[in-house]
């Protein structure tokens, strides 16, 4: 026994003596070549050991190396796809012997990894020598989980990188990320993983920690816990959940998120939003579950700067754009820090006129949506779309930069209908609006859409526009489309036509503006409706129709929404009879052209004594052509459209003997023609030889 235990004894110091001596005993050579190619072999890639190499086996099996480069994949270029300053391996030498692997310690010290992705390949895919195959890199390695997946049995006590650069490529952009600090430790494969480090990306500092379950789960498709915070200035993130069973990659849990302003994590990610206010903080809480290209959120809490939504969503990555689809109800949606900025009055009655400001819908083309909003109301400028007996409905589609919304079932001013709007940031931006509204009260409805607080009533309201353009100011001159009104029951404030008729005897006299226009002047109407086109920015009407019992009203004229001047003319014709709607609109009267026109700021209000002239010496000419006198025509044509009476039979031939005083009709007619006057100076200045 005692040369049995002298034996063993010689045979564990040779064993130990070899074990000491062989990393000085092997030249350095021997064991960096067969590394290198060992190492080639498996990755499929040329790995070279440039710098100083060192190997021990006792008390641990442990390699250390210095420059270490793995080469690129082809067609990448000559640049390495890896390097490292050192590289350190430390793993139990007894364990081995029973196939299993215990690393003391894993280390790359200052790694730089170069991740590229071009023409469909990408370069971080390997494939061994003599197994390489024509097809392309795939962008992903096909990993499934199942029993026998993890490789090795084992514990890992001490994985990490130091100081470690990515430099990622792809579409021609290249982003970086420094300062890589990541540790891992894992006691046993059946036991918790612990994973935590920071980084800094394109500026910004960001730290996470990470806690499996157990690798051997999460290799083997068994449910594993899954908890994971982040956290940076751009963004905090918190999971709270499992990754589940089964072959392919998917988790559920609890998730929160804040993200202090998307615009500067827009900016981070490559894609600057335009100036604004808007687009800042967001928040979102719920029960999370998906896999690594889609993420649904149940049951969330969501803000966006001052909006706040419950409801559920689905993101889904790995498109052309993130695509979000799902159901929200929110509160109220004020739409308004979202339009882009328009013209201001600058008080004194003056309105700027409309800004050059660009119109940017590029956040259009970060996402596509397809979402349906409930909400109790709208906010659009200072319109108020509200719920009637249920929520108001919004259904959004963005779909390459072109969002398209539907509003149903609502109450806008006591009115009801659809309202269709479009914006295309596809190209020059463009708009349009389509809407049928019915039953509207249009005092409270125009006046919050235009400022307009000279009309009331109830009716129909359609409109089809759309315009194009890269500034607000091109927009609005770029307005088209047509529309039609019709309101009934109502009045026109700021003027009582039928005053007016009844003075326009004495305007007509002195030239000037009849009584009738004021504050607190108003014209009933029973009966109000017409139609309008626009085109270049320039809404054209020409069959406006009022009926009211007092009063006909025809109308036409042009507003030029772009250049913000109107022309428009109303010609009330005064009648006999109380019928109002329905009526005859031909009944025998007065009709005087009204003519407002000028700034929208500071339009002018006139009677169209032109138009009146012209329509009395057509008369005139009428009467001559049938034989009568033309003074005489016009006497009788004002005589009658003023209600004096018509000629009398008795009347002086106009021979100067025993004329009267000039009457009130003649007096008119001499004021607006001066054609009595004329003939009598004329007759005075005759000679009396014929002019000789």
């Amino acid at each position: 026994m005692r040369r049995i235990l002298t034996i063993l004894g010689i045979l564990i110091v040779l064993v130990l003596t070899v074990a000491i001596a062989l990393p000085f005993l092997i030249p350095e050579s021997v064991y960096r070549d067969r590394a290198q190619i060992a190492a080639s072999d498996t990755l499929g890639r040329e790995v070279v050991l440039a710098g100083d190499v060192s190997l021990s086996i006792l008390p641990r099996l442990e390699i250390r190396a210095h420059d270490v480069t793995i080469g690129n994949a082809e067609g990448f270029g000559d640049e390495a796809f890896a390097e490292a300053g050192e590289m350190r391996l430390a793993v139990q030498l007894w364990p081995l012997i029973n196939r299993r692997v215990e690393i003391d310690e894993f280390a790359l010290i200052d790694p730089v990894i170069r991740l590229t992705e071009q023409g469909g390949r990408n370069n971080w895919t390997f494939e061994p020598y003599g197994d390489q195959t024509d097809a392309p890199a795939a962008s992903g390695t096909g990993f499934r989980q199942g029993p026998g997946a993890l490789p090795f049995d084992g514990t890992i006590s001490d994985v990490r990188i130091e100081n470690g650069l990515i430099i990622y490529t792809s579409g021609g952009e290249t982003r970086t990320i420094e300062g890589l600090d990541l540790g891992l430790r894992m006691p046993g494969v059946d036991e918790p993983v612990e994973i935590e480090g920071a980084l800094t990306a394109e500026g910004e500092s960001i730290s996470f920690d990470i806690t499996f379950g157990s690798l051997r789960a999460f290799f083997e498709g068994a449910q594993t816990e899954l908890d994971l915070t982040l956290g940076g200035r751009l963004v905090t993130l918190s999971l709270d959940g499992a990754v589940l069973e089964g072959e392919a990659i998917a988790y559920a849990g609890a998730m929160n998120t804040t993200i202090p302003s998307l615009r500067d994590l827009a900016d981070f990610l490559g894609s600057p939003m335009p100036d604004g206010d808007t687009f800042n903080r967001f928040e979102a809480v719920g029960d999370i579950s998906g896999s690594l290209e889609r993420v649904a959120l149940q049951n969330a809490s969501l803000s966006l700067d001052d909006l706040d939504a419950t409801g559920n969503f689905i993101l889904t990555l790995g498109g052309a754009r993130p695509a979000v689809s799902g159901d929200l109800n929110i509160a109220e949606i004020d739409v308004n820090p979202y339009l882009p900025a328009g013209g201001e009055s600058t008080g004194g009655g003056t309105i700027q006129p409309w800004p050059e400001t660009p119109v940017d819908l590029s956040p259009l083309g970060f996402v596509d949506a397809d979402f349906t909003l409930t909400t109790g109301r709208i906010l659009f400028g200072d319109i108020v779309i509200e719920s009637g007996d249920s929520p108001v409905q919004l259904d959004l589609d963005i779909v390459n930069s072109r969002l398209a919304a539907a509003i149903t079932n609502f109450v806008l001013y006591e009115g009801r209908g659809r309202i269709d709007f479009v914006a295309n940031g596809r190209g020059t931006p463009s708009f349009s609006l389509n809407a049928n509204l019915d039953r509207l009260d249009a005092l409270p409805f125009l006046e919050a859409a235009a400022g307009f607080d000279r009309l009331s009533g109830t009716g129909a309201l359609n409109l089809d526009i759309l315009t194009t353009g890269n500034t607000t100011a091109a927009l609005m001159n770029g307005l088209g489309g047509n529309g039609r009104f019709q309101f009934a029951d109502g009045a026109i404030r700021g003027v009582n036509l039928a005053q007016v008729l009844r003075n326009i005897r004495t305007a007509i006299t002195s030239g000037s503006m009849p009584e009738g226009f004021g504050e607190q002047e108003e014209t009933d109407f029973s009966s109000l409706n017409g139609t309008f086109t626009l085109a270049n920015g320039v809404a054209t009407n020409n069959d406006l129709l009022m009926l009211s019992p007092l009063v006909r009203v025809a109308g036409s004229g042009t507003v030029d929404i772009g250049g913000q001047t109107l022309d428009y003319s109303l010609r009330p014709r005064a009648v006999a009879s109380l019928q109002g709607q329905g009526g005859d609109t031909d009944l025998r009267g007065i009709e005087i052209p009204i003519r407002i026109r000028g700034s929208f700021a500071a339009p002018s209000v006139s009677i169209d004594f032109e138009a009146i002239s012209r329509a009395l010496l057509q008369g005139a000419v009428t009467g001559a052509i049938s034989g009568e006198d033309p003074e005489d025509a016009i006497r009788g044509a004002i005589g009658d459209a003023l209600g004096l009476g018509g000629r009398d039979d008795g009347e002086t031939t106009g021979d100067g003997e025993g004329e009267d005083e000039p009457s009130t009709e003649e007096q008119i007619i001499r004021g607006l023609f001066g054609l009595g006057g004329n003939r009598d100076r004329q007759e005075e200045e005759q000679p009396e030889d014929g002019g000789r």
